[in-house]
Order: structure tokens, then sequence, then C-alpha cells
């Protein structure tokens, strides 16, 4: 049982504020209970969409649809929200058959009521988050989570807050049970999170390494002079060369730092073959790494590039430290 508003005026200010979190996490803890065959069908009709999830609401619980919506599509569910209200002045026109509404409302009966006639003739989805089982945007819904009755810790027990609250941890559940289900992994998480600490510590080598083109390749008995000419006419001019045998296997790496300690010893070496002059058997890193473990190397060992390599030890890559700097390391 949810507890009455908290009126008492003799509360300190802090025993209040205790209250409010204790009301609060009350009214998530009860959800645990109304989680039934409901949740589970919002699951299904959302994972199963073709098109995105809209989420609309008014007031605060629109500014928790916003928050549901970035968590969805920062999951992997595309997903976007709108205005109840702007909606009913052309943003519409957003919404195709194949996507899916999750429209929130305590009470079931605000402005996000208007917009269901016109959502259920296209033929779109409705998913309802109330705390009124028998309100109008429970009743047009196809699949209704029910919050219950909430008592807001408001002392006039007005203002949306465990309400507001309930809903917000729902769609949490909702987003992330979707995540679950789709199994990504932190590779495809990082896609969708390219920015910031998180994008950094989960990007790997292969997202940012230098291929194809950018990719400086040459067999060990190429002539050093051969091989300085591919160095500067590589894309983006690397400053390495990964060093292959017959079998097309990493043996060596050759760098400008190379072609810098050999060149105070004389010039006589440029008239040989790289393999005598070459690193051999050099630091390496796989493609499926994180870009945070080849930033370790670089700088543990001193060094400006890494060879990348695929589970053969074939030179798939190259890995600059200005390529690291790019990416915020």
């Amino acid at each position: 049982m949810q507890k009455k508003p908290i009126q008492e005026k003799s509360l300190s200010d802090i025993a209040f504020a205790k209250d409010v979190l204790l009301l609060e996490s009350e009214a998530i803890k009860n959800l645990i209970d109304r989680l039934d065959h409901n949740f589970q069908k919002a699951i299904d009709l959302i994972f199963n969409c073709k098109g995105r999830v809209v989420v609309t609401g008014i007031g605060k619980a629109g500014i928790i649809g916003q928050k549901i919506s970035a968590t969805l599509a920062s999951t992997g569910t595309p997903s976007y929200w709108i205005h109840s209200s702007e909606a009913r002045h052309g943003d519409l026109g957003r919404i195709v058959a194949e996507d899916v509404v999750l429209a929130l409302s305590n009470s079931g009966e605000t402005e996000v009521v208007t917009l269901l006639p016109f959502v259920k003739q296209m033929g779109t989805k409705v998913i309802a988050i109330t705390g009124n089982s028998k309100s109008s945007l429970a009743q047009h819904s196809d699949v209704v989570l029910d919050i219950g009755k909430i008592e807001e810790p408001c002392p006039l027990g007005l203002a949306p807050s465990a309400s507001s609250t309930a809903m917000l941890a729902l769609g949490d559940a909702l987003a992330l049970t979707i995540f679950k289900k789709r199994n990504l992994s932190k590779e495809d998480y990082a896609f969708y999170h390219p920015g910031g600490e998180l994008g950094r510590k989960l990007l790997t080598v292969e997202m940012v390494m230098r291929k194809n083109e950018a990719n400086p390749v040459a067999s060990e008995d190429t002539p050093l002079l051969d091989v300085l000419g591919i160095m500067t006419e590589t894309v983006g001019k690397p400053g390495a060369v990964s060093i292959v045998d017959k079998q097309n296997k990493l043996v060596g790496f050759f760098t400008d730092g190379d072609l810098r300690r050999h060149l105070g010893n004389g010039i006589s070496f440029l008239h040989g073959s790289v393999k005598e002059v070459m690193t051999q058997s050099p630091r390496v890193i796989n493609s499926r790494c994180l870009v945070a473990e080849a930033y370790k190397i670089l700088k543990e060992h001193k060094i400006d590039q890494l060879p990348v390599v695929d589970d053969s030890n074939t030179p798939i890559g190259i890995i600059d430290v200005q390529d690291l700097l790019e990416v915020g390391f």
C-alpha cells in the first residue's frame, strides 16, 4: 500500500526529503508485481517493430517520455519523441503504420488521447503507460502497462513525482529488456555512443584503424628504397609499412623512426632489402581489441604505429597515434 501524501508540517526538511525518497522507491518496488503478460506483449511489439518507437506525452510524463525514447535509441531500438500537442499540428505526419506509439499519461485523459483516432486510423499499434486502467487512453490502446494509483509525496498530493519516477523506471525496464533480447555486443553498443568517455572505452581497433589503400604492405624481399616510396605515396602517409612473407603473414614492421636510427650509421643500408633493417616480430594488435588496449601498447613502448592483424596473423590495418588523438585519447 502506498503511504498518504506527506502533510506533517512538523517534519524537518531532512525527514521530509527521506519520506519523499521512500515513497518514490516504494512506487518503483510496487511495479515488480505488476509486470505480467501485458509487459511481454509490449516487449514483443517493440522488438518486432519494423518502424520506430514514437514516444509521446504531455507535461512531466512528456519529459519522462523523452528520456525513455533516448534510452531506447541508445540501446539499439530506433525511437524518437514527439510532443502530443505539436503532433496535432503537423507532427502526426512523422508517424507511419509500421511504427509503435508509446503514450505516457498518468491520468490517461490528457491531450495524448486526442491523437488516438488518427494513430489508429493509420494502423499503428499503441502501448500505454498509465495509472488509470479505465481511462480513455487505456481503453483505446493495444497494450496497457498499468502503474496503478500512486500517491504523490507532494504535500498537496498533486505534483507528479512518484508517478513520473515509476514511469521512468518502467520505461527503463522496457528498453533494457529489449536491449538484452537483441543480444548486442559491446561493439554494437559503442556504435551508438561514438562520443565521450563511454564511446572511447568501447571503440574497437577495427573502427579506427587505417585499412585498404591506407594500409601499406610490402614483401620482405622488397628493396628498401621501394618501401620508402610506398610509405611516401600511401594515403594519409602513416610513416610505417607492414612486412610480410610469401604466405602474406606479418614478419616485420618498418617505420620512419627505423629509417632515422639507421641513417646514423651511414646510407649504405638504403641499397639493401627491407628485410635487413625491419623490426622483426613486431608488437601487434588484433582488430577486435579495444582501442584502449592499442593506446596502452603505444604509450608503454613509446611507439607511434602498431600493425593490426587478423587471427591468421595477416596484416589488415595500422593504428597510428594520430588516429587515437582524433577519437579523444
